[in-house]
């Protein structure tokens, strides 16, 4: 884990900082882009609380697993939930720890919500999504669009550049983008 990383976001998380919940329009589009789990591995990268997992585990079905480099947000997401069956969580920074720590040395479904934004290395990041993706998954990002919000808007910053947004969709075989309000979606195979 970079000490940088978490020494930003443990603070937030510890202090009961909470961020956008999923809403009705996004269940419904991870539905229909993700499709049933029949038990396979999912990864949710920046899982905060786990509400996103757990989603991928319940209704969707998948196998899932949340990490975090926030061991705040880890505890959170974990509490109450560790019955045979619900996701696992771990404390992890996907940018620099071993991905052979991880549960699963593949993944039919990753996702990453709200997060890919913080990511310095945008490049490396989806390179490390590609070497755990398996042939046929499917990479699922949410995120901010910073030419969403006006100039002056303080928040404008939690919105990813168009270069951003280039080096995201580029290199995939299919890639489908769904607007939702601020935010848009991106559904993307290898």
């Amino acid at each position: 884990m970079t000490q940088s990383t978490v020494a930003y976001w443990e603070p937030l998380w510890a202090s009961g900082r909470r961020y956008r919940k999923i809403t009705d329009p996004e269940r419904q589009l991870l539905a229909e882009h993700l499709g049933p789990g029949h038990s396979r591995p999912a990864l949710d990268i920046g899982c905060g609380d786990g509400l996103l997992a757990r989603h991928l585990h319940d209704p969707l079905g998948y196998r899932s697993t949340g990490i975090d480099c926030a061991p705040s947000a880890i505890a959170l997401a974990d509490t109450g939930h560790r019955e045979d069956g619900q996701p696992h969580f771990q404390v992890m920074d996907f940018a620099t720890d071993d991905l052979s720590e991880l549960p699963d040395p593949a993944y039919a479904v990753i996702t990453c919500r709200l997060a890919y934004k913080f990511f310095t290395d945008k490049a490396a990041f989806l390179d490390r999504v590609r070497q755990l993706l398996v042939p046929g998954g499917i990479f699922w990002v949410v995120t901010e669009l910073a030419d969403r919000r006006d100039d002056d808007d303080p928040l404008q910053r939690l919105g990813i550049t168009s270069h951003d947004r280039e080096v995201l969709t580029s290199d995939w075989s299919t890639v489908t983008t769904v607007d939702l309000d601020l935010l848009a979606c991106f559904a993307l195979r290898p």
